[in-house]
């Protein structure tokens, strides 16, 4: 059973995405439950997950894949991102 992401480790995750992509939003204010990227939520495009990706694997161990078929689920949303980085990481 995958390990479940902590309201902390969400909270720290949510600060590495506001500081990876210069967000003019608190980490506070980003809900758990909203799509990350497209027209909703936080509106984040393609490039804007390469640098969460690319922070999550230097800070976390955690490898996320460009062609990974789940990167959709992944992405998803905060709380989704942060179970799947609490599952992954190395760190």
């Amino acid at each position: 059973m995958p390990e479940s992401a902590s309201p902390a480790f969400m909270t720290e995750l949510a600060e590495q995405i506001v500081d990876a992509v210069n967000l003019d939003i608190a980490a506070s204010d980003i809900p758990p439950d909203e799509p990350l990227f497209g027209e909703q939520g936080l509106g984040l495009d393609s490039i804007d997950i390469l640098e969460i990706a690319l922070v999550i694997s230097k800070r976390y161990g955690c490898q996320l894949r460009s062609d990974d078929a789940n990167n959709a689920k992944i992405f998803a949303s905060l709380r989704n991102l942060a179970e799947y980085v609490a599952a992954h990481r190395s760190k």
